[in-house]
């Protein structure tokens, strides 16, 4: 299989890797000449045999509506375009739509994994008709994570429904992120009595109820950095924890702990706080985020 991909930056580059590792021939463009494979789209569209799938891999909003546009002028009926940008899931609509005047499909696809996807997989989440998902099957299994497909990868539904899944993802990760650092800034605040804080977080590795991957994460910042003393406080949000919490809200449904997880991050562009230096050191452990270092 042959497919293109748009944009190689953290992300895709790594995506673009693991494809090819998994005997999946990748033809990338990005604007980037020290990294892309063709001068421009209409030379990947060329490069591509038909029918064609395209995975799009750009920042949301403006940029991805930019692709999704000139793509339409470049590509041909039949052919497929995956979105797996951090789009807000009402765009799979309109991107959609623009597609399917030229009789181009679309998947939209929810992906997880960060920095860490070439190696270890990527979470897919996505959204569309059964007969694109069944067509794009050999890309999303060489994506996701080995083991079975169940644990790595899921059809959520129509388009639309794989960036809303994965919204809901990122509104669970900031609240469980803040959990995280909120025990460490208490933990960190009696050094009367706590002694070995990043041992500590290690101890929770194995046997206890709240070891997970951020956790692992969690103990390899302390690791890098035991007081993150090389961070500033500040964290950005990169609004599907906005987009989670407006959701909630027109649809009557309460989610205290992710408001209150979006809420600690603009406490954090008000002062220097132990807790919100955890979280940035979290995003940057996982997803290769900037950090603002200290002056």
């Amino acid at each position: 299989m042959h497919i293109g991909l748009i944009g190689l930056g953290k992300m895709g580059n790594n995506m673009r890797g693991r494809l090819r590792e998994h005997g999946i021939e990748v033809t990338g463009y990005d604007p980037n000449p020290a990294v892309t494979d063709v001068p421009d789209l209409a030379a990947l569209a060329a490069a591509v045999p038909g029918p064609r799938i395209i995975w799009v891999m750009v920042p949301s909003g403006r940029i991805t509506d930019g692709v999704i546009n000139d793509l339409a002028g470049v590509l041909s009926e039949g052919d497929l375009v995956i979105e797996g940008g951090n789009s807000r899931f009402t765009e799979d609509f309109t991107h959609q739509a623009v597609l399917a005047e030229k009789g181009i499909k679309y998947v939209d696809a929810g992906v997880s994994g960060g920095v860490w996807g070439l190696t270890n997989g990527y979470g897919l989440m996505v959204g569309g008709d059964d007969s694109d998902i069944e067509r794009a099957l050999p890309v999303f299994d060489a994506l996701r994570p080995d083991g079975p497909r169940e644990e790595g990868f899921v059809h959520v539904g129509p388009v639309g429904s794989g960036h809303y899944a994965k919204m809901v993802h990122n509104g669970i990760e900031y609240a469980l992120m803040q959990a995280y650092a909120e025990g460490y800034e208490l933990l960190l605040k009696r050094d009367d009595l706590i002694k070995d804080l990043p041992g500590t977080f290690a101890a929770w590795q194995r046997g206890t109820v709240v070891r997970s991957w951020l956790l692992d994460l969690m103990v390899k910042a302390l690791k890098e950095d035991p007081q993150f003393d090389d961070i500033e406080g500040y964290v950005e949000d990169s609004g599907e924890g906005r987009w989670t919490v407006e959701e909630a809200i027109n649809n009557a449904v309460p989610v205290p702990t992710i408001a209150a997880s979006i809420f600690a991050r603009f406490v954090s562009r008000q002062e220097d706080s132990p807790s919100m230096k955890a979280v940035a050191a979290l995003r940057k452990q996982f997803g290769g985020h900037a950090v603002r270092p200290k002056d």
